[in-house]
């Protein structure tokens, strides 16, 4: 006897299931906003969807939030054809993550709260996914640089463009996006030249 789970998901309807699935996220999405980390239940009450259908689309709560935060599965954030220059690879790298936490602020903003608190760490909240699409932007210099410079340079470059910085820059030295957004960039810039002339400090 075929599983009912089984012949839900094999069965016909697409349509409707994707906008089942969408209200899922969408309530998934708002909880985020709100502070809360939500686990498969509560998105299924949020969207008045039974717990049964929703288990249908999500295994766990960790898939969960991967599909409410779909660039933390990305494997890359280099285009298509990548360029060669380091300087146009780190630069597309750091205008991307910029640009989708200017997007996505307040939820940003919601999971950098979250980071900070009691969350499992096998979460995509509190994953490290920027580091190594850093790490793919610099692998030219990795000869120059070697693994370890080529990490730790990627960590300063996370540092400088991510929601901390952002929320620094904005709350306490009050500039404006354009700007916040101006002087990441340019911080992020500034670390690879200077990478150039001296390695990142290692241990010891």
């Amino acid at each position: 006897m075929r599983c009912v789970s089984r012949d839900y998901v094999e069965a016909g309807r697409t349509r409707q299931k994707q906008r089942t699935r969408e209200q899922l996220l969408a309530a998934a999405r708002e909880l985020v906003e709100h502070g809360e980390t939500p686990r498969i239940e509560d998105a299924a009450e949020a969207a008045g969807i039974s717990r049964t259908t929703a288990y249908r689309y999500f295994t766990s709560q960790a898939e969960l939030l991967a599909a409410v935060f779909p660039e933390t599965a990305r494997a890359s954030m280099l285009p298509d054809p990548a360029p060669d220059d380091p300087a146009e690879r780190v630069a597309a790298v750091a205008s991307s993550v910029v640009q989708r936490i200017e997007e996505t602020e307040r939820v940003q903003r919601t999971m950098l709260r979250l980071s900070l608190g009691d969350v499992p760490h096998d979460l995509p909240l509190r994953q490290g996914r920027v580091i190594p699409w850093f790490e793919e932007a610099l692998e030219p210099l990795r000869p120059q640089l070697g693994d370890d410079g080529v990490h730790r340079l990627a960590v300063a470059l996370r540092s400088v463009c991510g929601i901390e910085t952002r929320v620094w820059l904005s709350d306490v030295a009050d500039l404006d996006t354009s700007e916040v957004r101006a002087l990441q960039l340019w911080m992020v810039d500034a670390l690879r030249r200077r990478a150039l002339e001296e390695p990142p400090p290692g241990e010891g």
